[in-house]
């Protein structure tokens, strides 16, 4: 009698890699994935719009700013963030990874919420910032994004840099918040080219890293470093009024 049942010690079958398929399968994938990303943009905005009706959350965000609390924040989201990436990295079903997606969002959203509240509000010229630095970054996203597909480069060589670039960061962070001091204009230059090498990485990883029915987790990467870069270009603008 034939045995189906897989042995424990037996292979997984290996996965297909987006850059192994045809061309129509891997343009297929591409429009999922940059659909997923359009639309983790406009359930961000959602997000946001709905969190800053509430002033009980303003408030509490507002809160969080200030000293040792900020690095709490900042703690809770890469927490709740690669908790996220993990859940839709690791999972092969879509209900989760939407949730992981939702969830990633929703922590963006709530970790902007001081920022834009600020800008918004408080300064003189506010909803022009807003307008000017999200068409900056996304013309940005568009432009590096470009770069890849028509270049048809590997970025993977990045990985080490955009690893050690960011462990200075959260470095500086932590230093700037313990001793009070500001990190000032160029360190947002800097983070804006770490956030662009990060969304070189993430576009190139579309072809070497995910499969067919990745686009859910590409989606997510390519987003993380589309808010990144939208968090430091509304800081040079914000630096700039």
């Amino acid at each position: 009698m034939e045995n189906n049942n897989l042995s424990p010690f037996q292979e997984e079958e290996p996965k297909v890699l987006i850059g192994t398929l045809e061309q129509v399968d891997r343009v297929e994938f591409y429009k999922k994935t940059y659909a997923h990303v359009a639309g983790g943009v406009l359930v961000f905005i959602l997000f946001e719009y709905l969190l800053l009706q509430s002033d009980a959350i303003v408030s509490f965000a507002l809160s969080m700013t200030d000293g040792f609390k900020w690095l709490i924040m900042l703690g809770g989201f890469m927490f709740i963030t690669n908790y996220a990436e993990s859940m839709a990295l690791k999972t092969p079903d879509k209900n989760k990874q939407y949730l992981a997606f939702a969830l990633y969002i929703l922590a963006e959203a709530f970790i902007f919420v001081p920022m834009i509240y600020i800008a918004a509000f408080y300064m003189e010229s506010g909803p022009e910032i807003l307008q000017q630095a999200a068409i900056v970054t996304l013309s940005l996203f568009s432009g590096l994004t470009a770069v890849v597909f028509v270049t048809k480069k590997d970025f993977s060589f990045l990985k080490t840099g955009l690893t050690i670039g960011f462990f200075i960061a959260i470095g500086l962070i932590i230093a700037g918040t313990l001793f009070g001091f500001n990190l000032g204009l160029w360190f947002s230059v800097g983070m804006c080219l770490l956030a662009g090498g990060s969304i070189l990485y993430q576009t190139s990883n579309l072809v070497d890293k995910y499969t067919v029915e990745d686009y859910i987790p590409a989606a997510l990467g390519l987003f993380a470093a589309l808010m990144l870069l939208f968090w430091y270009v509304l800081q040079i603008f914000m630096f700039r009024d």
